[in-house]
């Protein structure tokens, strides 16, 4: 595969959806405004939804496989974790969304804010569905939703990739939140 030189990116043959701006390469970065001692929250939370939430795929999985009653009161548990889990989440990342400009200019910012909030929303259904029996709806739409949660949150967490990583957002530096 023959590498293309492009003006707006270091990267070779990135697909055009991606976004890429050679002053962001450069820039040094924009640090988050949810931070201890320059360490952004946000990354630090984000870590038990998302292991709660795939784990209560898996175990919807088992239960599914299985017919235990523990893996639907587990599945329920890791719900519920991963609904509390994921609000302190998005605490901190809507706070840095809305405090830095850069972040709003990306469609990764927009696509992680929808996606994740859409995460969220199918979590308090998926929830609300268990609430007093955690077995019964696990069997098509428990496990339906769980699905869709943990497929969300994978495609949610390559924007936020692509917010750090890519655009050098949340990281340590000194760059401007408006723009590099």
């Amino acid at each position: 595969m023959e590498t293309q030189q492009r003006n707006t990116t270091p990267y070779p043959n990135i697909p055009a959806f991606l976004e890429s701006d050679d002053r962001e390469f450069r820039d040094t970065g924009v640090p988050s405004t949810v931070a201890i001692a320059g360490h952004p929250i946000h990354p630090i939370l984000v870590q038990f939804p998302i292991a709660f939430l795939v784990g209560a795929l898996l175990s919807d999985v088992a239960f599914w496989l299985t017919d235990d009653t523990f893996w639907a009161r587990a599945s329920y548990w890791l719900i519920l974790g991963g609904l509390v889990g994921g609000i302190a989440a998005a605490l901190t990342g809507i706070l840095d969304f809305l405090r830095i400009g850069r972040v709003r200019k990306r469609t990764a910012g927009w696509a992680h804010l929808i996606l994740n909030v859409s995460a969220l929303v199918l979590t308090i259904i998926n929830l609300v569905l268990r609430w007093n029996n955690p077995v019964m709806p696990i069997l098509p739409w428990g496990l339906v939703l769980s699905v869709i949660v943990a497929s969300l949150l994978g495609v949610s967490g390559w924007y936020g990739g692509e917010l750090v990583y890519r655009h050098k957002i949340s990281v340590i530096g000194n760059g401007s939140p408006e723009s590099p």
